[in-house]
Parts: structure tokens; C-alpha cells; sequence
């Protein structure tokens, strides 16, 4: 008896380990953040999901996921850009149904062919791609966008509907991107590692029907790695009905998020992170 439930133990651990829903980063894939610390629980809503983004058998970012709204809550990832091409196809998340879905994000005809699962049954969990059909002046924003990665699966990766929000389509062709372009660029000069952490506000609309939020401000930040001992961070953050992003300090953003949130004081990275 004590064998059965030694073993029961060990396989519910390995589950733990390695399963693309997980029950925290820090035990699962705390590499996409600053010293293995993800941000603190002042993000987190009534209904969270943490997500390793798995894709190919690989984890590639981290994903805390609003199962209420059906949106990220935030997407963390380290900054490594590349030229290739803009990936086609979306992906969604099995695991989100449950535990004994596959592990890594699939296409939906995928699930609907090979897994039995049905449309209604997959809507559920998530957000799905009839969500962000016929949209008036929105589009799918990526929080982790394709371009701040070097390789095909990496980029392909970001394509899951786990990872965006329904994005003022002037402010995401716009001043958001130029951010993820430009200012990017530039911020990192001189950086051998750079943590990001892109999240959205949830706001008071929505689209499919009540189904998605529609974020009232989406942010990023970032802590860069310049050798052992200094360190650069930064943030911006914007309305989602504008095309213009404001540029902050770590500390500014952190402060501005407590209070959009509500649900006290915020904090993104470690301590070791310059605020000013």
C-alpha cells in the first residue's frame, strides 16, 4: 500500500514538472524570469492559469492567463530578436480543458480531429479564433511578439491565443510598434540579457459577445543584464483606445499597475532591478 502511494507521488510530481498548465513558475519554467522570480501576486486574478508555453516538446515563454476574461494577464520572455518570416496558423491551449489534454499548444482542428473535442467544449476554457472574427477597429495583439525571436519554432510559438488580446489595431501598427522595433533596440544596447514581461489591464468592454476582454491598457517592461554588476530596466505603458505609449521607469510603471489593479503594491522583478 505505502508502494502504491509512493509511486502515486512520484507521478503526480512528474506530472507537475513537465505538464504545460502548472501549478507555479518558479517550479517549472522559472528561466523567463529575472533570477528565476516571476512577479509577485498583485497580477493574479480570481481565476488564474500558469502557462509554460510548450511548443515542439520545448518551453519557450511563460504565460499567466485570466481564465474569466480569456485573455494574459501577462506573457514573459527573454529578449532575443531575429530576422524570419511572420507565422501563419494559430495554436490554443489543451491543457486549459485539462490535465489530460496534450501537453503542448495545438492547432484547433487539431483537437477537434484527433482528440475528440469539440468546439463548445474548447470555447469553454479560452478564448478561440471564431472570438476575434470580425473585429471594428481591433486586433489580435501579441503581448510576446514573433519578432523578439530568432528562430521558427520560437516565433511560431508566440502564436497561440494565449498570448493576445484584443489590441487597438492604430496603437499595435502604430506607436506599439515602433516600441517593439525601435525603442527595443535601442534600450538594449550593450545588454547581455534582457527580461521582458508584457501584460494587459483588464477594462470595462468586450468583444465576441461578452466572451473576451478588451484590455484598458496594455504595458511591458523589461530588466537588461549588463554584466554581474549593473542592470538597466524600464517600462511603458498605453491606452488601449490610443495610439501613443508612455515611457517610464520600473519603479513608475510598478506604481501606476498598483493602482490600475487594485489589489496592492506590484512588483515585476526582483529587487536587483533598478527602479529609478
Amino acid at each position: 500500500m505505502l508502494w502504491l502511494l509512493l509511486l502515486h507521488v512520484w507521478a503526480s510530481c512528474l506530472w507537475l514538472g513537465h505538464s504545460e498548465v502548472v501549478t507555479s513558475f518558479e517550479s517549472s519554467c522559472p528561466q523567463f524570469f529575472f533570477r528565476d522570480i516571476p512577479p509577485n501576486e498583485a497580477l493574479e486574478p480570481q481565476n488564474p492559469a500558469w502557462i509554460c508555453q510548450r511548443y515542439k516538446n520545448q518551453y519557450f515563454f511563460a504565460t499567466l492567463y485570466d481564465r474569466e476574461e480569456r485573455i494574459p494577464v501577462y506573457s514573459a520572455y527573454i529578449y532575443e530578436p531575429g530576422p524570419g518570416k511572420r507565422p501563419k496558423g494559430w495554436l490554443v491551449e489543451p491543457q486549459l480543458m485539462g490535465p489530460t489534454y496534450p501537453k503542448t499548444m495545438e492547432k484547433e482542428w487539431t483537437l477537434i480531429k484527433h482528440y475528440n473535442v469539440s468546439l463548445e467544449k474548447l470555447s469553454e476554457s479560452q478564448a478561440v479564433l471564431q472570438d476575434y472574427k470580425n473585429l471594428s477597429g481591433l486586433n489580435r495583439g501579441h503581448l510576446n511578439p514573433n519578432g523578439h525571436h530568432n528562430t521558427t519554432d520560437s516565433r511560431n510559438a508566440t502564436f497561440t491565443l494565449t498570448n493576445i488580446v484584443p489590441q487597438d489595431e492604430k496603437l499595435n501598427g502604430g506607436a506599439w510598434n515602433n516600441y517593439e522595433q525601435q525603442t527595443m533596440i535601442r534600450n538594449t544596447q550593450g545588454c547581455n540579457t534582457t527580461y521582458v514581461i508584457v501584460g494587459a489591464v483588464p477594462g470595462n468592454n468586450y468583444i465576441a459577445k461578452g466572451r473576451v476582454n478588451k484590455p484598458s491598457y496594455i504595458w511591458s517592461s523589461a530588466c537588461c543584464v549588463v554584466d554581474n554588476n549593473r542592470r538597466k530596466a524600464w517600462g511603458v505603458i498605453a491606452e488601449n483606445d490610443e495610439n501613443q505609449v508612455q515611457l517610464l521607469t520600473l519603479g513608475e510603471l510598478e506604481d501606476t499597475l498598483t493602482h490600475l489593479y487594485g489589489r496592492g503594491q506590484v512588483s515585476l522583478f526582483d529587487s536587483d532591478c533598478p527602479r529609478e
